[in-house]
């Protein structure tokens, strides 16, 4: 088997609008989330986004994103596994 961890990021949440790009310790909280992907050395990491914002600061930081519709970001079955 070969995984790939696929972490999805949007900024509509309602509770913490902006929340991937909430600075943690001098970098956005989306960065960090990458980083552990990277450490539990899995397979490929990539951000899947509905905002370019997000994706430049994955980009900034050496990852991988891939902006989507909106829609599939927001699915609960998003981060389903099978």
């Amino acid at each position: 088997m070969n995984p790939i961890v696929i972490i999805p990021a949007r900024m509509a949440s309602t509770r913490l609008p902006g929340k991937p790009l909430a600075d943690i310790n001098g970098k956005p909280m989306i960065v960090h989330v990458l980083e552990r992907g990277w450490e539990a050395d899995l397979g490929p990491v990539a951000v899947a986004c509905g905002d370019i914002v997000i994706a430049d600061a994955v980009h900034a930081a050496g990852g991988r994103a891939a902006c989507t519709a909106s829609a599939i970001t927001m699915s609960p079955h998003a981060t389903a596994t099978s």
